[in-house]
């Protein structure tokens, strides 16, 4: 005979129960459940998810070029491609005055490194980055990714609408970039030149000696043609050449060495004596009037006892004098 369940339920029939469920013991409290903290993780991963957004919009800026930050000038490299003939002290110590004074107003621009991790190379900025280096300033710029081909292009951009480079600092840098094999289309942008003006800046470049170049300097005052005379009249002796060079004077301004160049590399013209013309006088021979004239000067000369006094009222009586050799002209010429 199966023996009955005394209690009356059956084990398969029993619920569990939980510590709620049972009376407490005495003196012990139990620990408080902690609840899931949910919403202490979805903020954090939303603070996190903000910050990575915002590196990222920053990162997408400054490749755009967007933003301008501070950077350390010893950081900062010089562009692989020249563009100058030096500063010009001057000019130089403005800059600095005025950066000293309000600030450096315009960023620079860079690009990282090609090469070495941690650096910078600068597109255009030079004088501004020079500037800041003396004031011991950090340098504003601004950074992007630029190829070598886009670098040359925003520095020979930025130079011509800025800071007026001269001819032969131009052919220079157009120089420069044919050396390192650079596609004549992206010199001509550089420059802002067409084909035929860069084939004359390339000629003048080829023509002339780099070291006299350089002891010349960049000349603002010299264009493209006096720069072509020049080269039309170069020696083919080095010895001449070498005497050209010891005779410019550093003291001199760029302007002045370049025409000092171009005297040394002119012959001298023989002085050929002009013939005088035949003396005009009076029938009393108190005066003696001489004129020796060239295409361009005339020079009159008064002699004998009344010369002076003649000389002085014909000189105050030169406003009609000249009025009547006018009007003499308009006769002539019907004009």
């Amino acid at each position: 005979m199966a023996r009955k369940n005394l209690i009356g339920v059956s084990s398969s029939d029993q619920v569990p129960t939980t510590p709620t469920d049972v009376r407490p013991i005495a003196g012990f409290v139990p620990p408080k459940v902690r609840s899931a903290p949910i919403g202490g993780i979805t903020r954090t991963l939303g603070n996190i998810t903000q910050k990575v957004e915002r590196a990222q919009d920053i990162e997408k800026q400054l490749a755009e070029g967007k933003l301008i930050v501070d950077l350390d000038p010893a950081l900062v490299d010089a562009s692989f491609i020249s563009d100058r003939l030096g500063m010009d002290p001057t000019d130089l110590d403005d800059l600095v005055a005025q950066i000293r004074e309000h600030g450096q107003q315009v960023p620079i621009l860079v690009r990282p490194h090609p090469a070495i991790d941690g650096r910078y190379q600068v597109a255009y900025g030079h004088r501004r980055l020079v500037a800041v280096r003396q004031l011991g300033f950090k340098v504003k710029a601004v950074i992007r990714e630029l190829s070598d081909d886009q670098l040359v292009v925003s520095q020979g951009q930025e130079n011509n609408a800025r800071t007026n480079l001269s001819y032969i600092e131009r052919a220079l840098f157009a120089s420069r970039l044919d050396d390192r094999s650079f596609e004549r289309d992206v010199i001509m942008a550089a420059l802002n030149v067409d084909k035929a003006a860069l084939s004359k800046m390339l000629s003048v470049v080829r023509q002339i000696p780099i070291e006299l170049i350089e002891a010349i300097g960049a000349a603002p005052q010299i264009g493209r043609r006096r720069w072509m005379e020049l080269a039309e009249k170069l020696p083919t002796a080095q010895a001449e050449l070498k005497g050209i060079l010891a005779s410019l004077s550093a003291d001199n301004s760029s302007d002045q060495r370049f025409q000092d160049a171009f005297d040394a590399l002119t012959p001298a013209r023989p002085i050929k004596d002009t013939p005088k013309s035949k003396p005009w006088e009076p029938e009393d021979g108190s005066v003696s009037v001489t004129v020796k004239a060239s295409a361009k000067k005339a020079v009159v000369t008064y002699e004998a006892k009344d010369g002076p006094s003649f000389a002085t009222y014909i000189t105050q009586r030169l406003d009609d004098l000249y009025e009547a050799f006018r009007n003499s002209e308009k006769t002539s010429t019907g004009v």
